[in-house]
């Protein structure tokens, strides 16, 4: 008879995950040995933090199961972080922590998670969607079968199961797992008068978030904006839903959002506000009531939790899936308005970055020359700081779901994980990721975990060796900075060497398409570093 951890492998195994990501500890050594026995690979992270992140971006890329382990105690708590960003992503991660024998409940116990020690299951409930601890073996099969459920149905999302050491290794009669039911994709109501909204509208605009990415809507965003000659922008999480070049688009709208996207917004009243997959967050409505609140919102999303309370304006929601849904407003639309084409050159035009002047290179510019040397389909993952805002609102995207932002929970260093867990799930992907220094310094030991599997990943870091959009935010709006710049700034080129990878220092951006065209030439991670100027006035300050 199979053991309980050989049964859990096999779940993984047969969802299609291929390969798991953790860090080991006693409570999880029966799942690490049966991963070996079954051909599951097994990805040493730095830390458990690391793992989570890394399994957020295999997920991310598959779209379907990521797994992340972590033991009892700090291994489980490292990786709450990891599961609320999963959380912002929907992205479907399993995560699976140790747990210390069952059966010496109630004991003073070294790394407890139980109710007596760090409840884990308690900890996770507000980051996932299910959250349970494996009691017996007989709760196996209905646990892994709520799990599979809850993150791969719906509005996808995280779950954890907590399993005691004395489970993991318990005999269970094998068992199969009946197929997930085929999703009853459900149709919006407002169908009918989204169109007639759409149809009256003199002065529309599409706002595009990062469910749009979620529901791969690409190609329904697109026929909606062309049928109905709506301008679009996109929030900051929703960069890379919509190619930068398409005639119709307007760039980024929100935090670090373009000249273009203010202006539009800000010359004439929108009396109706297509809202595609965002919550409407602060990150996104930075400058949307520039020009005055727009007369309608019509709002296409799968939760409600948040619309009609960003802005006061009436708002018609059509909920359920956005591609579906999109798909059904296109097929019902018997005829589309007679509206002027909309000629956005004008506002296109202010889309340019600034002329480098600083003291040393600047950040707009340098993504710039990152476009000219990466491949169009390369997918970019944005690290949290204010160079992830420089690449919304200056690198430009060709293809659309090739950029990854979160612009709500937004964990420092996260990007350096899913980038990894992206490329081991496609390696044959050109996979970027752009970070700062910052961020390096909370999560780039996870290079180490890239070298050690020869993924090819390009780290870009941007170094100015400060936090800098705290730094920036303080000095605008409090005239002052403090606890903001490092005083030994790192040397990432150094560190990534340090750690196996090829490491390049740049000041120019002459610099920087030669040290990436030559890190195309090597096996494994490389770490382009770019010397940002410490002045440069970050697109990020319009927020407050």
């Amino acid at each position: 008879m199979p053991k309980v951890a050989s049964m859990i492998v096999k779940f993984i195994k047969e969802k299609g995950c291929k390969t798991v990501f953790g860090v080991p500890g006693k409570p999880v050594v029966p799942l690490i040995l049966a991963m070996e026995e079954s051909g599951v690979s097994f990805v040493l992270a730095r830390h458990e933090g690391g793992a989570g992140f890394m399994a957020t971006g295999y997920a991310l890329q598959t779209g379907g199961l990521g797994v992340a382990i972590g033991t009892s105690g700090p291994g489980g708590t490292n990786m709450i972080t990891a599961a609320a960003q999963a959380q912002a992503f929907h992205a479907p991660v399993l995560f699976i922590t140790g747990h210390p024998p069952l059966s010496q409940s109630g004991m003073a116990l070294g790394q407890d998670s139980s109710m007596f020690g760090t409840d884990l299951v308690a900890l996770f409930k507000p980051v996932t969607k299910f959250s349970a601890k494996v009691e017996s073996k007989g709760m196996l099969k209905r646990y892994l079968q709520h799990a599979e459920e809850q993150a791969l149905t719906g509005a996808k999302g995280p779950v954890h199961l907590s399993v005691p050491l004395d489970i993991l290794i318990e005999e269970v009669d094998e068992f199969t797992l009946s197929r997930l039911p085929v999703q009853d994709h459900i149709r919006s109501g407002n169908i009918q008068l989204a169109i007639k909204a759409l149809n009256r509208a003199k002065r529309p605009l599409m706002l595009v978030g990062k469910g749009a990415h979620f529901s791969g809507a690409y190609k329904e965003v697109e026929q909606v904006a062309e049928k109905w000659s709506l301008p679009v922008v996109t929030t900051p999480g929703g960069k890379g839903t919509f190619v930068t070049d398409h005639p119709l688009s307007l760039g980024s709208l929100g935090l670090g959002g373009t000249e273009g996207a203010a202006a539009y917004v800000k010359d004439k009243p929108i009396d109706l506000l297509l809202v595609v997959g965002s919550k409407l967050s602060d990150m996104s409505t930075v400058g949307l009531t520039a020009g005055g609140m727009p007369s309608q919102v019509l709002h296409f999303d799968y939760q409600g939790l948040f619309v009609g309370k960003s802005l006061p304006a009436d708002t018609l929601f059509v909920q359920g899936d956005a591609k579906i849904n999109l798909q059904q407003l296109l097929l019902e639309a018997k005829e589309f308005p007679q509206r002027q084409q909309v000629d956005l050159r004008e506002y296109r035009d202010r889309n340019r970055a600034p002329v480098d002047g600083c003291d040393r290179l600047s950040t707009a510019q340098t993504m710039g020359a990152l476009r000219e040397v990466l491949p169009a389909d390369t997918v970019v993952y944005g690290d949290d700081g204010s160079h992830t805002f420089y690449a919304i609102k200056h690198f430009r995207t060709l293809v659309p779901g090739t950029f990854y932002f979160d612009d709500v929970f937004g964990a420092m260093g996260h990007a350096i994980g899913l980038s990894i867990g992206a490329k081991m799930a496609q390696p044959q992907r050109p996979i970027a990721c752009f970070t700062g220094d910052g961020c390096l310094y909370m999560h780039g030991t996870e290079i180490a975990t890239a070298v050690d599997q020869k993924t090819n990943v390009l780290f870009v870091v941007f170094n100015n060796g400060m936090l800098d959009m705290v730094d920036k935010g303080m000095k605008h709006n409090l005239g002052r900075t403090a606890g903001t710049r490092y005083e030994q700034e790192i040397n990432a080129a150094l560190f990534a060497e340090s750690l196996g990878a090829k490491g390049f220092r740049c000041n120019t951006a002459a610099e920087v398409k030669e040290a990436v065209q030559k890190g195309n030439r090597f096996e494994g991670p490389v770490v382009v570093e770019v010397m940002v100027s410490k002045e440069e006035t970050p697109p990020t300050l319009g927020r407050g």
